[in-house]
């Protein structure tokens, strides 16, 4: 029998420097996670790149809804509102503050003020298997910012169908499978099986799941780059870099230069 060949994998952000750092959900040590305030203290702190999440807001005049920038389905956690974004108006989410009068952002937001300068993780929150507006619509808003985001932008996801589809649509950018083996990843999931159904570029497992076998098997074997996730510890920071890991994603940019 014939072996199957390798996938060819797109190169992840190539003309940037390593190890690339991500900081996670911005400066979330220091400033409401996902606010503008939080990547702009990830930037002051000297961090080259930064980590959020999307989601799509209510449609308004029969168009689909504008992508907001926060993490959980809803603002229970941060602002003690516990309407579902997808059931809020662009209106309602900005009259939201998610902590020191911050408020949720858009992406377009994130993508005037830092793009092409550092380089930036989009995590896509989403759980439909199908019908999904959200690929599409972020496809569309690279499109329109061009290679200002194209060439600054990985797009990552739990979900390998959402990654799928992105990929069809936005075939230049690098995509990543995330993991771990939370209660709440669909069992299936949670060791990196999404990466054969979403056809990632490369892998993003939680940092408990990453040591020398799981990097040779993902990145020697099957050629993906790895970047863990949520790494806090400069000494992990090391470990992890120096067995061969692309990157990082941390909560503490502000002790980006212990590892960089």
């Amino acid at each position: 029998m014939s072996s199957v060949p390798l996938q060819k994998q797109l190169p992840l952000l190539p003309n940037r420097p390593r190890p690339l750092v991500f900081a996670h959900r911005g400066c979330s040590s220091l400033a409401p996670e996902n606010t503008m305030a939080s990547f702009r203290k990830a930037r002051e702190l000297g961090a080259p790149g930064i980590e959020l999440d999307i989601h799509v807001c209510k449609a308004s005049a029969g168009n689909f809804g504008e992508l907001v920038v926060a993490h959980d389905d809803t603002f229970q956690r941060t602002a003690g509102d516990n309407r579902a974004i997808g059931d809020l108006t662009l209106a309602e989410i900005k009259a939201i503050d998610v902590g020191k009068g911050e408020h949720p952002p858009l992406l377009d937001d994130v993508f005037e003020e830092f793009c092409p300068d550092m380089h930036i993780d989009i995590e896509l929150k989403t759980r439909k298997v199908k019908d999904d507006p959200l690929p599409g619509l972020l496809m569309e808003k690279l499109k329109q910012f061009g290679d200002r985001a194209l060439k600054s932008v990985t797009v990552s996801s739990f979900n390998p169908f959402s990654i799928a589809s992105f990929k069809k649509l936005c075939p230049q950018v690098p995509t990543a499978i995330i993991w771990s083996a939370d209660s709440e990843v669909p069992p299936i999931l949670r060791y990196g099986f999404g990466r054969f159904l979403s056809h990632c570029d490369y892998l993003k497992p939680v940092f408990r799941q990453v040591n020398r076998f799981s990097y040779f098997r993902f990145s020697v074997l099957e050629r993906r780059p790895m970047v863990p996730w949520t790494i806090d510890d400069p000494d992990l920071a090391k470990k992890m870099l120096k067995m061969g890991c692309e990157g990082i994603i941390t909560n503490r940019p502000q002790d980006t230069g212990a590892f960089l």
